[in-house]
């Protein structure tokens, strides 16, 4: 029986990681739930999981869960940072599964690390605003990270029984979005719902316009270079629209391996769940005849610039990462609000890079700076625009 500790529960990967939970009900106990806001959910999955504790963004949210579940749960109903470091350092869990989305998943993080508690990454924030100080900590504490993205789990079992001193290069699969084949001329007209619409994957919010922008892509190759010890020039973003090869890695001899599997996120969340075994899902195998063929395309970053800043961001180092995520965090919230265009969200993370002086062998301090900056400067030039 494996303890779980799940922070970013009514999300996507939070509620598909539950769904495994309830199919394997002799496999995982839930001891610790955290959310932001959505109380209801929460609610309803304090009563079906019965977790130990769980956790909210503040007081008021917590007035309302306290309200929405029943007397004798058993639950102690925590709210705000305090909480979600219990939440990551429950005593009793085994694995914590880091599922929250943005920034607020990178202290939560460094709480289950430093409690030594073996995490499932979802939140690739953590890595790309400070991926050499989670790396680190984690090894120092002998603490394994098992990556639950789709790409970045497909890239570690294709790694996986081999020499890493023989690997040659990572390919990072993506789908391109919804706007693929959309030309550059019509990007102005895009509207949330249209960025929301992604045509393979069923995500969150943020998340969906992240892919619609590539800026997901670019976060990834972050966190492959953080997660697999790799230089920024040893991995390569392939748009590949069917979203069947979820990546791929080669090796000096020449040869490629590939991870294949339906467009599904349980496959990914339950190998982390259960690693080194594999569960029984019963999920349904790509249908290669019905798909009929596989193809790739190099991205077009003139069209997507945001992969493009994001490499930037990568090759930069230093505190350019946490700015880029913080910048392009506070423009998608500004698009999902109508109040910016979508184009002008790589505009925004452009001009505050260019803004931004960076600190050399940040601290842990610099970065979490860094990031309230890009914030307030992403701000600033958001309430200058008209969309």
């Amino acid at each position: 029986m494996k303890n779980l500790s799940i922070l970013g529960s009514t999300g996507s990967i939070g509620c598909n990681a539950l769904e495994i939970v309830n199919m394997f009900p002799e496999r995982f106990t839930v001891k610790a739930l955290a959310a932001k806001d959505n109380v209801s959910v929460l609610a309803d999955q304090i009563s079906r999981f019965r977790p130990e504790i769980a956790v909210v963004f503040d007081e008021a949210a917590a007035a309302l869960l306290k309200s929405a579940v029943p007397e004798g749960s058993g639950v102690d109903i925590l709210y705000g940072e305090e909480g979600y470091h219990v939440a990551a350092a429950h005593a009793s869990a085994d694995l914590v599964i880091m599922a929250m989305v943005g920034a607020a998943g990178l202290m939560p993080t460094l709480s289950a690390v430093a409690a030594k508690k073996n995490i499932a990454l979802a939140n690739k924030e953590a890595l790309v605003m400070a991926g050499d100080s989670v790396i680190e900590l984690a090894k120092k504490n002998q603490v394994t990270i098992l990556p639950i993205d789709s790409e970045h789990s497909a890239i570690f079992q294709c790694i996986e029984g081999n020499r890493r001193e023989d690997l040659n290069k990572i390919f990072l699969t993506a789908s391109g979005g919804p706007f693929l084949n959309l030309s550059d001329r019509e990007f102005e007209k895009i509207k949330p719902e249209d960025a929301l619409n992604h045509p393979n994957w069923k995500m969150g919010k943020k998340i969906s316009v992240d892919s619609a922008t590539l800026m997901n892509k670019g976060l990834e190759v972050i966190e492959a270079k953080c997660l697999f010890g790799v230089s920024k020039d040893m991995i390569e973003v392939v748009i590949h629209p069917q979203s069947v090869v979820h990546s791929m890695v080669s090796f000096k001899d020449g040869t490629v391996m590939a991870q294949l599997g339906i467009p599904d996120m349980k496959a990914a969340i339950a190998y982390a769940m259960s690693y080194p075994e594999r569960l029984a899902l019963k999920q349904p195998e790509p249908d290669f005849a019905r798909i009929g063929k596989l193809t790739f395309e190099k991205p077009d970053v003139k069209k997507f610039p945001c992969l493009a800043l994001a490499y930037d961001a990568c090759e930069a180092g230093k505190t350019l990462p946490a700015v880029l995520n913080a910048a392009n965090e506070m423009a998608v919230a500004a698009f999902l609000k109508n109040k910016i265009l979508f184009t002008h969200i790589p505009e925004i993370i452009k001009k505050t890079m260019e803004n931004h002086v960076l600190v050399p062998s940040p601290t842990l301090g610099d970065i979490l700076e860094a990031d309230q900056w890009a914030r307030e400067a992403a701000m600033e030039l958001i309430n200058a625009l008209k969309p």
